[in-house]
């Protein structure tokens, strides 16, 4: 231990009244301790109740009712979550880098922030955050481990930013499978070249007349698939393996684990950077800390990156700073 002052080693001089080691510089005789890590930053409140709320968030439960069981008022649980978040994020972006992979699969998932585009049109037309959003997702066929996430429109400039991550993220070439929208063809090739095997499953649905069907099936019924077809974009893919099932049964675990896009239900985020922030929670959550339940283990030691079961306190490990 370097005393602050005169950058020379300190000794040893019994304990602070905390419990703390004190240390005595023998140049300058100014007495310190060596401050213990903050991974709540500023907030004052204890760790067992804070791994509590982190838990119940990540397990699908509301602001309102963790506010209920766990005492805590609701700007503190959504300052956690933003906390923590950060922390998931930054940690993600140091473990889950160049990971080989053999199959990706990506998809976007629907959700909204506010309000849905429609009354997001009338209402707050000049309004750059709500109405509808969407999160790419990239996910390894065989570990179950999600490579990369974005959270934006469904445009050309966010499909772009999505496959630059899932470019940072992967390594080696692999197969690459996604739905039928048309921005991802020019943005694999713009990032990847002929450095992956890609091909499109397109889906044709059909679509019901509004009489022949109640209000409630037409509305919220999946539509019925009227044919799938798989076009080859780049390289040569294994047209056995092409699909995108995989990604979209994560779609199913996003929505029963994460309340803000639960549907039909007033627990949507009002802000976008509270849904950001749940998003890297869940995916770092679930890539460290949950055990899968076909792998048996967390998809990160599936994948090799990790050899333990994280626990959520190992998430906030991460220095504000990093």
């Amino acid at each position: 231990m370097k005393c602050p002052n005169c950058n020379l080693p300190c000794q040893k001089s019994g304990r602070h009244i905390n419990g703390l080691q004190r240390y005595r510089c023998r140049q300058c005789k100014h007495r310190f301790i060596d401050p213990p890590p903050r991974p709540l930053g500023k907030m004052r409140i204890p760790m067992w109740k804070a791994m509590l709320c982190l838990n119940l968030l990540v397990e699908g439960n509301s602001i309102r009712g963790i506010e209920r069981v766990t005492g805590l008022e609701k700007r503190t649980i959504l300052s956690l979550l933003k906390l923590a978040g950060a922390k998931a994020e930054r940690i993600s972006r140091k473990y889950i880098c160049k990971v080989r992979v053999h199959e990706v699969q990506a998809d976007e998932i629907w959700g909204f922030v506010f309000c849905k585009q429609k009354t997001k049109n009338l209402l707050r037309p000049t309004d750059t955050e709500a109405g509808d959003v969407y999160c790419f997702v990239a996910i390894e066929r065989n570990t179950k481990l999600v490579l990369a996430w974005h959270l934006g429109k469904r445009t050309q400039e966010d499909t772009q930013v999505f496959i630059e991550k899932l470019e940072r993220s992967a390594a080696g070439c692999f197969q690459l499978s996604t739905d039928g929208f048309e921005m991802y063809p020019e943005a694999v090739r713009f990032n990847f070249g002929l450095g992956v095997d890609y091909a499109q499953v397109i889906k044709t649905y059909h679509a019901a007349h509004p009489q022949q069907s109640p209000e409630g099936e037409r509305r919220y019924s999946p539509s019925r698939v009227l044919e799938i077809r798989k076009v080859r974009q780049i390289g040569v893919p294994d047209m056995e393996r092409v699909c995108t099932s995989h990604v979209e049964r994560q779609n199913l675990t996003i929505r029963m684990m994460m309340r803000r896009l639960t549907r039909l239900t007033n627990a949507f985020s009002k802000k976008r950077e509270n849904l950001h922030a749940a998003l890297a929670l869940h995916f770092a959550y679930y890539n460290f800390c949950r055990i899968h339940q076909t792998l048996r283990c967390t998809p990160a030691m599936e994948a090799g990156i990790t050899h333990t079961i994280w626990e959520l306190k190992d998430l906030l490990a991460c220095e504000s700073s990093g």
